[in-house]
């Protein structure tokens, strides 16, 4: 079995030693080539030559911009339904700072522990078993794997790049410092989306739009947030949003989200679960981001379920 080992060095939590102790582990199960990524798009490169290769394995130690970027080199334009027999499979141990595609695939956060498990999976294919399939978001311009959204987050996470760019380390609470600032500006503000969903009446007045393909939608530290508790890699996609910026009532919907059980209700919220498609239209261009990456400005983006899209080296799904 081929595999490459995908390194983003700069990640938050990659380390040498750790990056050392990794490919040793592999070397025992898999021919294994490393790559170290040394510029944004880096790894769409390399996911993209990998794939032409007939490489059977990509396995990503890196956070979820690296995730992502692997899997739309392995995948290509999102103009055609992929063909999951004829890609590599993809494997995450995990080395960002939140790493909410490998937590809800069932990785240990824990890069040590996700090693381990990651051979032990490696193994059970030798064995004769399958790997899992799970389906991503075709966002028409790439592939989301756990996330996008129009507004308020793209808003934050274009900020919060701006801040890396300057040289500051990114934190969780960095990242609430700037989702607080922009939110209080966002109050300011009139709505300027809409949501069209299928066999429905457009919605109107909506300040942010969440689209999730699975759960959580990303962490605060340890703790989960929660937008759409049932979207898994086997459903559609869950959408979140809402049509008031009233810092009191968004504050207890806050509460819900990160609640242990979560329950999210409020006369202000739009939420759907296992949708296949929405689209989200803006009056002006407003900020977008796909799987916590700034991607620009958008006046209209459409967000696409596809089944079974990619190969995952990870635990099986639990039982819905």
């Amino acid at each position: 079995m081929r595999a490459v080992l995908i390194v983003n060095p700069n990640a938050t939590s990659t380390t040498p030693a750790g990056r050392d102790l990794l490919a040793h582990a592999l070397e025992s199960r898999v021919k294994l080539t490393v790559a170290h990524t040394d510029h944004r798009g880096h790894a769409i490169e390399i996911g993209r030559q990998a794939a032409r290769d007939g490489v059977d394995v990509l396995i990503v130690h890196g956070g979820d911009g690296t995730v992502n970027e692997v899997v739309n080199g392995v995948l290509g334009e999102c103009a055609r339904r992929p063909d999951p027999g004829t890609a590599p499979a993809v494997a995450v141990v995990p080395g960002g700072s939140a790493n909410v595609f490998a937590r809800a695939l069932g990785i240990s956060p824990d890069p040590i522990e996700a090693t381990n498990q990651l051979v032990d999976l490696l193994g059970d294919y030798r064995r004769g078993r399958h790997w899992r399939q799970i389906g991503l978001m075709d966002c028409g311009e790439r592939w989301a794997v756990f996330t996008a959204g129009m507004g308020v987050d793209g808003a934050v996470v274009a900020a919060v790049e701006a801040q890396r760019a300057k040289g500051r380390k990114v934190t969780a609470s960095r990242y609430i410092r700037v989702a607080v600032r922009e939110v209080l500006a966002s109050a300011r503000r009139q709505p300027s989306l809409t949501l069209h969903l299928p066999g429905a009446e457009p919605v109107p007045g909506v300040h942010f739009a969440f689209v999730s393909n699975s759960s959580p939608w990303t962490y605060a530290n340890t703790r989960p947030v929660w937008t759409n508790p049932d979207t898994t890699f086997e459903t559609g996609l869950g959408v979140f949003a809402t049509t008031s910026m009233n810092i009191w009532a968004n504050l207890r919907l806050v509460r819900q989200m990160v609640s242990r059980k979560p329950h999210l209700e409020a006369k202000h919220l739009v939420r759907h679960d296992d949708v296949s498609t929405v689209t989200v239209t803006s009056d002006t261009a407003v900020a977008c981001q796909i799987d916590g990456d700034y991607v620009g400005s958008r006046e209209t983006m459409t967000f696409t379920a596809v089944p079974d899209a990619l190969c995952v080296v990870a635990p099986p799904a639990k039982a819905l």
